[in-house]
């Protein structure tokens, strides 16, 4: 059997990020060969993740990655917002999300990809869940591309460069100069992350979301439609409708930076300024664990019960 050196040990857990008795066993498992002992704790890295997959993962980054006509945004979670600190998951999410610029909006695609120094991306997340201790998940992906133009990313609340806890992608296409599409990009993008429009037009927005406002507004209007015939009754609540979804469609929300101007026309305006073409054909924006029902914890309880004591 081969001698299990200190550099023997080091080596695995750099190759591996186990913990070093788990590699002092794996080497002794394996009689020191160095590649049996990598898969030996790869096997027991995923029984271990599984036993976190139940766990909640509402924390976590959102990545951007642009690269001239097209931009990727991903979002990677994790349970804890400590997690989304440590470059081990930082730098995960900056590979995944540049491998989105090639793999697109396509979630599983992504996860098959291959990833930066062997395996796969769903195998590099199975070996982080293993190594840093916590469940985490490939949530979703988008990407955005022009044939001519400019895609133009921004992050809101940056835990490092390229992301944070928005991240937002404003694909413009046209011929303006390339400076103009970037200033005007970055502008866009942080109205987007702001004013979290529904959709790019008033009418691009979800009809579940336009029947529930009108709903509403019958509800409201009820003692003003009491004997009215329906097309007056529609009428009543048609301007609240409009209102809803004029002030929630990219397009026709009011610029946050002047506040008077709707974005449609600051668009036109700048194209006119530039001397050139240019049309908001797209945006993406995703904000870290929207739509995740988070668990409800109760700390004090999860310390007894690791203390091996009971609540009083």
């Amino acid at each position: 059997m081969a001698e299990i050196t200190a550099a023997s040990v080091k080596e695995l857990r750099e190759r591996t990020g186990a913990g070093m008795m788990d590699c002092k066993k794996a080497l002794a498992e394996n009689g020191g060969d160095l590649e049996a002992s990598i898969d030996w704790l790869r096997t027991k890295g995923l029984a271990a993740a599984a036993k976190k997959a139940g766990r909640t993962a509402a924390e976590g980054l959102v990545g951007v990655a642009v690269s001239g006509t097209k931009g990727a945004v991903v979002e990677v979670n994790s349970e804890t917002d400590f997690v989304a600190k440590n470059e081990q998951f930082q730098s995960f999410v900056r590979d995944v999300t540049t491998l989105a610029l090639e793999t697109g909006s396509d979630i599983e695609a992504l996860s098959a990809a291959g990833y930066p120094g062997g395996g796969t991306v769903a195998e590099k997340l199975t070996s982080n869940i293993a190594t840093i201790g916590e469940n985490q998940s490939l949530r979703r992906a988008q990407l955005l591309e022009v044939s001519e133009g400019r895609v133009v990313s921004y992050v809101h609340n940056a835990a490092a460069p390229g992301m944070g806890k928005i991240g937002v992608l404003v694909a413009l296409e046209g011929n303006a100069p390339a400076a103009a599409l970037e200033s005007l990009g970055k502008q866009l993008a942080m109205h987007i992350a702001a004013a979290n429009p529904l959709a790019l037009t008033g009418d691009a927005i979800d009809p579940a979301l336009v029947e529930r406002e009108a709903a509403i507004a019958r509800e409201k209007a009820a003692d003003k439609i009491v004997g009215k015939p329906p097309e007056v009754a529609e009428k009543i609540i048609k301007g609240p409708v409009d209102k809803y979804r004029r002030e929630n469609g990219l397009m026709t929300q009011i610029f946050v930076v002047d506040q008077k101007t709707p974005v449609g026309e600051v668009v036109a305006q700048a194209a006119k300024d530039a001397g050139g073409s240019i049309t908001l054909k797209d945006y993406a924006r995703f904000q870290l664990g929207e739509g995740i029902e988070k668990e409800a914890s109760d700390f004090a309880a999860e310390v007894a019960a690791t203390a091996g004591v009971k609540k009083a």
